[in-house]
């Protein structure tokens, strides 16, 4: 069984979609549909934007969602058996998936990119990679630090997680956790502490926006962030968007999941090669590759 994998922000890249541009007259509609709805010429940044313009949180995260969605409706066979996304990369999926119409996919996208970023601007936040280390040992370090907001965010693979919080509270975890022998601790150049409870001002206007877009029945089965668990009810499937803004993304246990369930191929669907690369640490003997 195929798994197709759509991946989250930081994947983006100047030049990103023109392969996928020149494909054919569906994927150009695509791209103008886009262009018309947000209002601005998201196709121009993502073929000649700078690195910075990319960045930017209301930028980056249409673009991803554009780029893996076209690749999948106009390039791949459309023959998944299950659909999961890191992040914003859910959103992705559950277009292809069919519970969300492109339209409404990509409204949705830019609405939580809005509120993520008006969240960012309220209470400065930031991540940190953690390497080395057991997810249970990054965890505890967390939860031993009172005075800030430090909790683990992305479960990428073994060895790999993310931590998000205040930028206090990522320093202070930065230092007890080298000493609690972790290789490396490396503060990313986000824009927030997303997947934090820092997120909590733009869960109200995501579960607004959710409550009033159609959801479809699925096509077939979404693995969500927040339980890594494969879902087809749309209730369920709404309230776990809205929970994951500030619940954690559980990749390793996500992959996992989609192998119990019988997936022997795993293809990235947008830009980068991110998802293939952890999906061989968690799990070496399925063939992962890009659509």
């Amino acid at each position: 069984m195929k798994a197709y994998i759509f991946p989250g922000q930081g994947a983006q890249f100047s030049g990103m979609g023109k392969d996928v541009f020149v494909t054919g007259t569906k994927a150009k509609e695509l791209f103008q549909a886009a262009d018309d709805l947000l209002g601005f010429s998201l196709s121009k940044i993502m073929f000649e934007g700078t690195e910075e313009e990319l960045r930017e949180t209301k930028v980056t995260q249409p673009a991803i969602f554009l780029h893996s969605v076209v690749r999948y409706l106009t390039v791949s066979p459309q023959d998944a058996g299950l659909v999961a996304g890191h992040s914003l990369g859910e959103f992705s999926a559950l277009v292809a998936n069919g519970t969300l119409q492109f339209e409404d996919g990509l409204k949705l996208v830019s609405q939580r990119a809005n509120a993520m970023q008006k969240a960012c601007e309220l209470k400065p936040g930031t991540m940190a990679a953690v390497l080395g280390l057991a997810d249970e040992i990054v965890e505890e370090v967390c939860s031993s630090i009172k005075e800030e907001i430090v909790v683990a965010a992305n479960y990428n693979c073994p060895g790999q997680l993310v931590i998000s919080g205040t930028v206090e509270g990522i320093h202070l975890a930065a230092e007890k956790l080298k000493t609690a022998g972790a290789k490396r601790v490396l503060v990313l150049q986000v824009g927030g502490a997303f997947h934090s409870p820092l997120m909590a001002p733009a869960r109200d206007d995501l579960k607004k926006a959710i409550e009033n877009t159609q959801f479809n029945v699925p096509k077939c089965p979404v693995i969500q962030n927040v339980n890594a668990a494969a879902s087809t009810d749309t209730q369920v499937i709404r309230q776990s968007l809205i929970d994951q803004l500030t619940g954690p993304v559980r990749w390793t246990q996500s992959v996992q999941a989609m192998v119990n369930a019988g997936a022997t191929e795993f293809l990235e669907c947008g830009p980068g090669k991110v998802l293939q690369g952890l999906v061989k640490k968690i799990s070496p003997n399925k063939e992962s590759y890009s659509v």
